[in-house]
């Protein structure tokens, strides 16, 4: 809770210095993921160099919207496009912090962790087949674990949203039966379940009721106190969502021979990769037509790599490591260009 207030006063700040002189604003829209992070960096970077960046968290599909329209400097969004789109739309993509989708439940004297599900356990109780929590799969995998015989009641996203995209995605590789019924994306046709709006939608319902089980982002899975899983993984081990478990998922990637930076980080190798792990993503364009806006916006995100590690530990988010952000900043110098002169030198 002391988070979340402190990031509206953020927010709060932020807005009211840019209401003071909004032609100055460097603006950016997108994913509500990292929000609170780039509030904080946003914060801290206007505190030392002057310079406001105003971020409207509306959504990764807002975002990627508003950038294409050339309505901000910049987008975000949790669903990285592929290259076919980037190309389209003359955009550069890369990645700015690292986090994961974890699945909560809450069931009377289960404590953190003490769940295991498998990934093809948990498509079958999203897609409704497994319909109890003392359901022979679910019991095998958890010898010991008084599981009630009680109707689960599921808990999805009602609207767009990249943590959908990130889950979905993890589905989609975990079962056939998913891939079947519903595959992946920033909305999908639910087999089953009811919906809440946002993060606070879904963490809602969990708690407030009984044999539930929804899914929400790591950070806000820490600040509301939900009682998370362990989630067996590609290596068939089971592993707790951590910082720790997030970082060695990224640590396997292929950043650099992915088109767009494009890396997708479910289902990672490594025995102790989280396999609901993904990474949110900014958005500039190639030709941006604001040469200063450009640079700027460039120069807040270099800051925040190269300063904003600690603060992205402290809100429960993994940073990008210095060795892809190097190679991201040489994309930089080599794509971005304004007036046919390269905005990053």
């Amino acid at each position: 809770m002391r988070k979340i207030l402190t990031m509206i006063a953020l927010a709060l700040c932020i807005a009211v210095s840019g209401a003071a002189n909004a032609e100055d604003l460097i603006t950016g829209a997108g994913a509500t993921f990292p929000y609170p992070l780039y509030s904080k960096w946003a914060y801290e970077y206007q505190k030392k160099t002057g310079e406001r960046i105003n971020y409207q968290s509306i959504g990764s599909g807002g975002g990627i919207k508003q950038i294409k329209a050339k309505t901000v400097d910049f987008g975000a969004s949790d669903a990285p496009l592929k290259a076919d789109e980037l190309n389209a739309s003359s955009l550069v993509q890369f990645p700015m912090a690292i986090g994961g989708v974890v699945p909560v439940v809450n069931i009377k004297g289960v404590a953190p962790g003490q769940l295991k599900l498998t990934g093809e356990v948990l498509a079958d109780i999203y897609l409704g087949k497994i319909t109890k929590w003392n359901d022979k799969k679910i019991a095998d995998i958890n010898p010991g674990v008084a599981l009630p015989d009680d109707k689960i009641t599921v808990v999805h996203r009602s609207d767009g949203s990249g943590t959908t995209w990130i889950f979905s995605n993890y589905l989609d590789k975990a079962s056939k039966a998913w891939h079947d019924a519903a595959g992946f994306g920033t909305a999908v046709s639910w087999p089953a379940g009811v919906g809440g709006k946002g993060n606070e939608g879904v963490a809602t319902y969990v708690k407030r009721i009984k044999n539930t089980i929804g899914y929400v982002e790591y950070a806000y899975a820490l600040q509301n106190k939900l009682v998370h899983v362990q989630l067996q993984n590609r290596e068939k081990t089971f592993v707790t969502p951590s910082m720790e478990s997030f970082e060695a998922a990224a640590s396997g990637a292929n950043w650099k021979g992915t088109p767009g930076y494009a890396v997708v980080l479910t289902d990672q190798p490594g025995k102790g990769s989280w396999p609901i792990a993904g990474a949110t993503f900014i958005l500039v364009h190639k030709k941006p037509e604001k040469c200063d806006n450009a640079k700027a916006v460039l120069s807040f995100f270099d800051w925040a790599y190269k300063n904003g590690a600690g603060m992205a530990k402290s809100l429960d988010y993994v940073p990008i490591p210095k060795n892809v952000y190097d190679i991201m900043e040489e994309t930089w110098k080599k794509e971005i260009t304004c007036g046919g002169q390269p905005v990053w030198k």
